[in-house]
């Protein structure tokens, strides 16, 4: 990704989801819980590797991390958009909007313990800018753990 792109802010994508018909708006959340699906299995496929050391599996593990998080704010909006026009959000589109690591939890990679991601999708970072390996564990296990049932979620 181009370090000038930058996603839609929520107020702006928030705005946006005025003008859809309520269809749009259940369909676009399942769209987002696919892509969270698939950003989560993708961490499980890199965490070996960056166990072993691997900086660029690290760094775009974070980085699925902080996509989710933003995922998780868009799912939430969609919801308040449905419930703004009195219709109700149904338990089967009911996910877990909380960050990754919302609980208060550190994050750990490989014994090394780190504080949580805060409610800015973003984490504090190592002085180098990156998660060290405490910080990545902790949120990938975290987020792991949230899943009960496998699949993508449609």
């Amino acid at each position: 990704m181009s370090t000038d792109a930058r996603p839609i802010d929520p107020a702006r994508f928030s705005l946006a989801l005025e003008g859809l018909p309520i269809e749009n708006l259940h369909s676009k959340a399942a769209e987002i819980r696919n892509s969270i699906a698939h950003l989560k299995h993708s961490n499980e496929q890199m965490l070996p590797f960056a166990d072993e050391g691997d900086d660029d599996c690290r760094e775009a593990m974070f980085e699925n991390l902080t996509v989710i998080n933003r995922m998780n704010e868009r799912i939430g909006l969609l919801r308040a958009e449905v419930e703004k026009r009195g219709m109700r959000w149904s338990e089967g589109e009911v996910e877990d909007s909380k960050m990754v690591n919302g609980d208060g939890e550190a994050i750990v990679v490989n014994g090394n313990r780190h504080a949580a991601a805060n409610g800015t999708g973003e984490s504090p970072r190592a002085p180098s800018g990156s998660l060290n390996d405490d910080e990545l564990r902790r949120q990938l296990e975290a987020q792991m753990g949230d899943d009960e049932e496998d699949g993508v979620h449609l």
